[in-house]
């Protein structure tokens, strides 16, 4: 499931279950949350953000605050292409 060690099998055994727990119809309050997931279309997920807005001198991209749904889309869309890309290059 990763690159790491844990302590025992559970954790592991509990991590399978779950990825795959959510691959069952009505696991997921919202079934559409399975659509925009990493992996799914190939690239990493864009960053998320929640409040407050401003933390640790790290502010919520103004974009994301003006409502225009097809300008954030496009935001997400090439933040993850910028992340995949870093990824895959590092």
């Amino acid at each position: 499931i990763g690159d790491y060690i844990l302590s025992n099998g559970e954790i592991a055994a509990a991590a399978i279950f779950n990825t795959v727990a959510r691959l069952i119809d009505g696991v997921l309050g919202n079934p559409l949350s399975l659509i925009e997931e990493s992996f799914e279309n190939g690239m990493l997920e864009y960053p998320q953000y929640t409040r407050p807005e401003c933390y640790r001198g790290l502010s919520v991209p103004e974009i994301l605050k003006s409502g225009h749904h097809k300008l954030i889309n496009e935001w997400r869309l090439s933040e993850s292409k910028k992340i995949t890309a870093k990824i895959k290059n590092s």
